[in-house]
């Protein structure tokens, strides 16, 4: 592992743990020529995922990209970071498993609204509102009111 400080390729790992429920390898390391300490992570990956986009473009799957557009979503709402990577995680294990290395990104937005509407509701709007690409305020509202329960008609 290259140090991040120097360069040098030749670091010491000085102690691994599990991490983030046990679906990743915490490691700190030690660099011996500046004498730095770092950590990494290590995580198994199933198979190599490929996003197609809705242009019919294809990139490679970017677990960062997930998790940065859900952790704007959940931003300043009281929900553990532990919870949000293990939501991350499953939803990564979740994509890993479909059996498909080509993955629409429609089927990515969908899993992850379905998710964070079972978390929380507020990000799950935040999130359906770049997703769905809502323009007015009307949007909001259409969706919003799609959300509530109707309520049961007074005899």
């Amino acid at each position: 592992m290259r140090c991040p400080f120097c360069g040098n390729v030749d670091t010491q790992v000085k102690d691994s743990r599990p991490a983030e429920d046990h679906v990743a390898i915490r490691r700190r390391r030690f660099c011996p020529a500046c004498g730095g300490r770092f950590t990494t992570y290590e995580r198994v990956q199933l198979r190599d995922l490929v996003v197609i986009k809705s242009s019919g473009k294809r990139e490679d799957f970017d677990r960062d990209k997930l998790e940065r557009s859900i952790r704007i979503a959940m931003q300043k709402r009281p929900i553990e970071p532990e919870r949000i990577d293990q939501m991350i995680s499953g939803i990564v294990r979740r994509l890993e498993s479909m059996g498909e290395t080509d993955i629409p990104s429609k089927t990515i937005g969908e899993i992850v609204m379905e998710t964070l509407a079972r978390i929380d509701t507020v990000a799950y709007v935040r999130f359906a509102s770049v997703y769905k690409n809502f323009q007015a305020a009307d949007d909001f509202d259409k969706f919003v009111s799609e959300l509530r329960p109707t309520a049961p008609a007074e005899e």
